[in-house]
């Protein structure tokens, strides 16, 4: 029973000694990191507005050194075959940080963002295709996201937070704070910058934290998600606005208590489309389509008891809107016409999806993966694609078949994913380890792991691993997501037992050697549900939250949880406490590995500690890890490396 912190120097010097160990058999695992490691995984992608080229951003992550390199490629789908080109600027052509691909009208240039000049100081570019010319645009100390094309071409609009001193959002380490706390409030304002001229102007007010954005029709304003900083929190009580480009007044259309994600303007300018509903993070969307007049009024409900969870929305020059959306553990692309009810299917599987369409429809280009493919860019009309890039085509599932599976709880549909063991033997019996999701509003769909993934490593150690996806979750309809409200930990673990019970039934899974594990929302449960049962032998908590009273001024993001919980932890703490692990501390058995990020501002680390010192001084079995200058997102490759082989190690030691 220790607490370990981990730094980056000593777990490069133990893997380089692990290596410099003499040769011997390889464990699955240790091909299964490697082949993990070299995924090179693709962030972006867009079809030019004509339907010729398709853009995206392809990343490579050094495994000696954690280095991380974006770079974009182009492909002229005219010319099927044909090697991408890639699109930097760099003259000399070196790797940097190069991403936010965005096509001009006229799809004759792109605009990106690139720290070629600078490290870490990303400025806006735009090439030529048909010259291949590249030409800088900004100048500025701070942070840029987001880059968008005027409708008329003349101008770029862009997400600028001046000065910034380190990548806005939560997900990442929150700066060390000693002395005088006095929280220096940076503000995401939109640029504009002039093409012609590069010239940039800040358009948005000084004290409203712009979160996301469209272009009107005219050029001349933009729809807006946006709140007063800080932008961290705030996010969750974002209002809609309209900002006029010239005066840069924000005018207020929606004031609402539902998160707002995704605005768009309707073709004639006279609506605005965006995604509404109960959100637990910011920029994992999920709730119902609503449209509202541009002048302001009440919104309407344009997917009304939709038993699924669109997340990502446009609407077309038709008058239609596409959508994307969760459903049933699946990924569908749909389509509505605003002034009708009936919404058209286009396309539904059970794989991982990125879209960008041209305005006519007529084509498209994606990013697909799956358990069984790793992802790939693909284009041509919607659900027609053809596989475009090969960049992954070494790559191989370390695990074995994954299955979608469906139970009921208490007259809900609950539906999961269950990940075979590598060289799965029916005639054997196995451990079963239930990885919990984060959020809660997220969801779990068939999608090739990446690094940050240490629940798929287990298959690959000859475990089963069952991901649920229980109340609380998208996919299954507002309600389905708002069932969880004022009942953390109670509903949602029911249903996850109930899924526990649906292998148990129909699978050789040995019922005294089933763990469980998750991080963030996941962390929490996995606290939690060692508290309220026995049926778990091991547990691995990361990222945890062990005392919602606590948590709350602890935390950098309270916002998200009122909504949650239905009243500050001031105004009611009763049930803040009837949901925190510490409150039924006294019956954990359960051997724990807790984890966790040392700057954490999302789950921050008070959380585990508090937690691990209940263990210690009940005498539960446990090993407490803080990951050196880490946040919530565990950034060092040899850090997430650790966490593999110590979930492993746990569970092996406990469970086989």
């Amino acid at each position: 029973m220790r607490l370990t912190l981990v730094s980056t120097a000593a777990l490069l010097a133990s893997a380089v000694s692990l290596l410099a160990q003499a040769t011997g058999s390889r464990s699955p695992v240790d091909d299964a990191l490697d082949l993990l490691f070299h995924l090179r995984q693709l962030t972006e992608v867009q079809i030019s507005p004509d339907g010729a080229y398709a853009a995206w951003v392809q990343s490579r992550e050094d495994p000696g050194t954690g280095a991380v390199t974006l770079s974009i490629y182009v492909a002229d789908l005219h010319k099927p075959g044909s090697a991408p080109r890639r699109v930097t600027a760099d003259k000399d052509k070196a790797e940097h940080y190069e991403r936010s691909i965005a096509w001009s009208p006229d799809a004759k240039n792109l605009a990106f963002l690139s720290d070629a000049e600078k490290a870490g100081q990303m400025q806006l570019y735009v090439t030529d295709l048909d010259r291949g010319h590249v030409r800088k645009l900004t100048s500025v100390t701070g942070a840029l996201a987001y880059p968008s094309w005027s409708p008329d071409g003349k101008s770029v609009a862009l997400l600028f937070t001046e000065n910034a001193p380190h990548t806005p959002g939560p997900l990442e380490p929150v700066p060390p704070q000693t002395g005088v706390i006095n929280q220096q409030i940076l503000i995401q304002r939109i640029a504009v910058v002039d093409v012609a001229s590069g010239k940039l102007r800040q358009v948005s007010p000084a004290d409203l934290y712009v979160y996301e954005y469209d272009w009107s029709p005219d050029s001349q304003r933009f729809v807006a998600t946006a709140a007063p900083g800080p932008g961290d929190d705030n996010w969750w009580i974002a209002q809609v606005y309209s900002i006029n480009l010239d005066s840069g007044k924000a005018t207020s259309m929606l004031k609402t208590q539902m998160q707002v994600a995704n605005p768009v303007w309707s073709p004639d300018g006279m609506n605005v489309a965006f995604i509404g509903g109960l959100m637990s993070d910011a920029g994992f969307n999920g709730g119902d389509i609503f449209m509202l007049p541009a002048a302001g009024g009440e919104p309407r409900n344009l997917t009304p008891d939709r038993k699924a969870s669109p997340n990502w929305l446009r609407w077309l020059p038709s008058g239609q809107i596409l959508f994307t959306e969760n459903a049933d553990g699946a990924v569908g692309v749909g389509l509505l016409d605003p002034s009708g009810p009936d919404v058209k299917s286009l396309w539904t599987e059970n794989s991982s999806l990125s879209l960008s369409v041209t305005p006519d429809m007529k084509n498209s280009a994606v990013i697909r993966d799956s358990f069984g493919t790793p992802p790939e860019v693909w284009a041509g009309p919607v659900g027609e694609w053809k596989q475009i890039t090969r960049i992954n085509g070494e790559l191989h599932p370390f695990w074995g078949e994954a299955k979608s599976l469906h139970w009921t709880s208490e007259n809900f549909p609950v539906q999961g994913w269950l990940v075979y063991p590598q060289k799965y033997d029916p005639s054997r019996r196995y451990p079963l380890v239930v990885a919990v999701h984060g959020g809660p509003a997220g969801t779990v769909t068939s999608r090739w792991p990446s690094t940050y993934n240490y629940e798929i490593m287990l298959a690959a150690a000859g475990y089963f691993v069952l991901s649920p996806n229980p109340r609380g979750s998208y996919g299954e309809g507002e309600t389905f997501a708002r069932a969880n409200v004022k009942d953390f930990g109670y509903g949602d673990l029911r249903d996850i037992l109930a899924g526990v019970d649906q292998v148990l039934q129909t699978l050789p899974v040995d019922p005294n050697r089933v763990g469980i594990t998750g991080w963030s929302y996941g962390g929490f449960m996995t606290m939690w549900a060692i508290t309220q049962t026995d049926r778990f032998r091991a547990a691995v908590a990361g990222a945890g939250i062990a005392n919602w009273q606590s948590y709350y001024g602890e935390n950098s993001i309270d916002k998200w949880m009122i909504p949650y919980f239905g009243a500050s932890v001031y105004d009611d703490p009763a049930v803040y406490s009837r949901s925190s692990p510490i409150t039924f501390i006294k019956n954990v058995r359960t051997p724990t590995l807790i984890l966790v990020g040392e700057r954490d501002g999302e789950c921050p680390a008070p959380q585990s500690y508090e937690y691990w010192h209940a263990l210690q001084t009940l005498g539960v079995e446990n090993e407490f890890v803080v990951y050196a200058g880490e946040g919530h997102r565990i950034g060092r490759p040899v850090h997430r490396r650790d966490i593999v082989r110590r979930a492993i190690t746990w569970f092996d030691g406990h469970l086989k």
